[in-house]
């Protein structure tokens, strides 16, 4: 038998949920409205998985999670929300909670919740599985270290944007194709990119290549 204590000052909501649960022959549940009270109810027994409304009167359910894995460091909480989780995310990860589900799931949804919580896994909204990827992509771009080209490198770049070839570039700049070959390779590895086109589209990203340094009319390659 699987014993979960649900905590949630909403006692009309707390009553559906355990109705919704106790479908489940192997769940047997309990309820209390408040964080004091799962404090007492820990006194008495042990419980496989409690499921914590986020905002209580007495104290959140990020505290109460923190006050049940000081007594029971295995507990499995989830927690249960009709708020936004997204931006508060790595903090309740951090604060050892299980998984969290919203309070408009379904009863499916709600129960593969608590499964997935006793197998130490966690269900993710996609949701909110694609924002933590923009965060992440975001994150990496303002982590990424400063790119720094010199005049001559930009200046080779917008030749490159405006279709010149390595050869007109190096017989332009009085020096041989092979040097010109080489820079844009050290340009490459600047721009932690792998071709000529990708090299334009991210120096304009970087502003290395105003538009106004860009021809009406891109010579053709020879």
């Amino acid at each position: 038998m699987i014993h979960i204590l649900i905590v949630d000052d909403h006692r009309l909501v707390g009553e559906g949920t355990k109705n919704m649960l106790e479908n489940e022959q192997d769940f047997q549940v309990e309820l209390v409205t408040s964080g004091t009270e799962a404090e007492q109810m820990m006194e008495q027994r042990t419980y496989d998985v409690f499921l914590l409304d986020w905002r209580m009167p007495d104290m959140s359910g990020t505290e109460l999670s923190k006050r049940i894995l000081q007594k029971q460091p295995d507990a499995k909480i989830v927690m249960y929300t009709g708020y936004d989780m997204a931006p508060f995310f790595n903090y309740l990860i951090e604060s050892g909670i299980t998984g969290f589900v919203s309070k408009t799931a379904t009863s499916e949804q709600l129960i593969t919740a608590i499964r997935c919580a006793l197998r130490d896994e966690a269900v993710i909204p996609v949701h909110l599985l694609r924002q933590l990827h923009l965060c992440e992509v975001k994150a990496n771009v303002e982590n990424e270290a400063p790119v720094t080209l010199s005049q001559f490198e930009q200046e080779i770049l917008i030749k490159v944007a405006n279709g010149f070839n390595n050869k007109d570039i190096a017989k332009q700049h009085h020096t041989s194709q092979r040097s010109i070959e080489r820079h844009l390779s050290r340009i490459f590895t600047k721009l932690h990119v792998s071709s000529r086109v990708e090299a334009v589209e991210k120096a304009k990203q970087l502003g290395f290549i105003p538009e106004l340094h860009m021809l009406l009319t891109p010579s053709s390659d020879r």
